[in-house]
């Protein structure tokens, strides 16, 4: 995951990178954040759905005890 910082000369949200001691600065752009967002969600509800079958499974080895 990229680092994320306030840029010194615009104050807006941006990408840091340091090559060879330099650092240097990448706006964000909505599209980036929307498509990020899009990935996180994704992966929420993946999560989700695991846990919600380990649950199930876990009710049914339980009850059979």
């Amino acid at each position: 995951m990229s680092q994320v910082a306030n840029c010194p000369s615009c104050g807006g949200k941006s990408k840091i990178k340091e090559i060879d001691g330099q650092i240097t600065y990448e706006a964000i752009q909505d599209a980036e954040v929307f498509k990020k967002v899009a990935q996180l969600k994704k992966a929420m509800e993946k999560y989700k759905e695991k846990a919600e079958s380990l649950e199930k499974e876990l009710e049914v080895l339980t009850t059979n005890k």
